[in-house]
This record gives C-alpha cells, structure tokens and sequence, in this order.
C-alpha cells in the first residue's frame, strides 16, 4: 500500500479527500494535517510515501512546507499539490520545488484518482527495473494524464464512464460485443469508446483465437491507468 498524508487547512475538504484516497487501489491515508507545523511534523513521524499539499495553510504555507521537506531529511516523500491557488508564479514555485502534480481545486474524484493512479503506476514500472532505459525515462518524466481529460467528437464522458467499468469488470478482457451486451449500448458505439481508451494508452488490444476463423479482439484495461 501506497502510504498518504493528507494535508488541508479545511477540515471538511480534508475529509473529502482522505476518502478519495480510500477509494483508490493500492493507497490508504496514514495521517491528516491542517497546519503546516503538523504536516511536517507527520511526515517525519508517519514517513508517507506521498502527500496531498495545499498550499492555503494558516502558518506556513504549502509552498513553505514543500522547502522544508526538499531541505531536510524527508526530501524522499513525493508531493501532489491540491490547491485553490492559480497563481502562475505558485505553479511555478511548485514545479521547481519538485511536486509529481499540481490539482487546481475544485475537482471530481476520477481527476485525482487518474493522478495517484499514474504515480503508483511509474513507481510501479521503476522498482521492476534494474536500470532505466530512455523509453523509461521519458514514460516517468513525459506527458501526464489531465486533469480534465478531453473526448473526440461525439463521445460523452458520461458513456465513456460506463464503458471504462465494465472493461474494468473484466480483467482479462473483454470483446466489443461483450461490452455492448454490459452496457446495454449498441456495439459500433461501444466500439468507438473502446478504440478511443486504446489510442489514449488506457486499454491494450489482444487477440483471442478460436478454432476457426479470425481471432477476436479482446480489450483489457491497462492497471495503473
């Protein structure tokens, strides 16, 4: 399990989000801060693997946090910073101070749990490895999944949610026919979702073989996606 400290001075959105954490796979929340002096205090205490920041905290702020973690004995914990705050000059300040990303509140559950699902994922990949390759580099340090995801035209999200589920339903594959038959959708349309999740990397395409004829394609959700 991937350990979390929470960090907000709000004590319900704290509460909102330590349950989005729970939710998610492979995380579980160890500690919940609404101060910056805690925050620090809980990483040392706690040592979590990763902390969700904020940045308006009524002491020192998250940026201030984020020194004193990268300063002191602590510099292993990775950071995603959950804030309000737009400022450019904040993300910057953020991106220097090495956060794996910056969530610009508000925002539904599926956009951080993509997040924390792609960090898992990355860790997942790099502890495997015995050296990194350039290909591994550049899947660690290249493009991220957005925050607000967009879909080609004449795709809902509300459909693609539907069709995400039930490829996640069946982890060992699903054919478009199968996914048509869940979701109660027509198949040329359950198609178009399930291509789309492939060119975007979310889910692979492998061919089941039959006796006869030609093989069937099988869709499987990619784990960490």
């Amino acid at each position: 399990m991937i350990k979390v400290l929470v960090v907000d001075d709000d004590f319900m959105v704290a509460k909102v989000h330590s349950g989005y954490v729970a939710r998610t796979p492979g995380f579980e929340v160890v500690g919940v801060a609404h101060t910056g002096t805690d925050a620090l205090r809980l990483v040392r205490d706690l040592r979590p693997d990763l902390v969700l920041l904020d940045i308006y905290l009524p002491d020192l702020d998250g940026l201030g946090v984020l020194r004193e973690l990268r300063a002191g004995e602590a510099d292993g914990v990775d950071v995603i910073v959950i804030t309000a705050a737009t400022a450019v000059e904040t993300v910057r300040s953020a991106m220097r101070g090495g956060v794996v990303h910056y969530l610009i509140k508000p925002f539904e559950f599926g956009a951080l749990r993509d997040q924390l699902a792609h960090f898992a994922a990355l860790h997942e990949k790099l502890d495997r490895l015995a050296s990194a390759g350039q290909a591994d580099v550049d899947q660690v340090f290249g493009a991220r999944p957005s925050s607000t995801p967009t879909l080609p035209k004449g795709l809902t999200a509300q459909t693609a949610s539907l069709v995400e589920r039930a490829l996640r339903s069946r982890p060992d594959g699903i054919s478009a026919s199968e996914c048509a038959e869940l979701t109660e959708l027509a198949r040329v349309s359950v198609r178009r979702y399930l291509e789309h999740f492939v060119a975007t990397g979310r889910a692979e395409v492998r061919l089941r073989y039959g006796g006869t004829g030609r093989p069937e394609r099988q869709y499987v959700w990619l784990a960490g996606t």
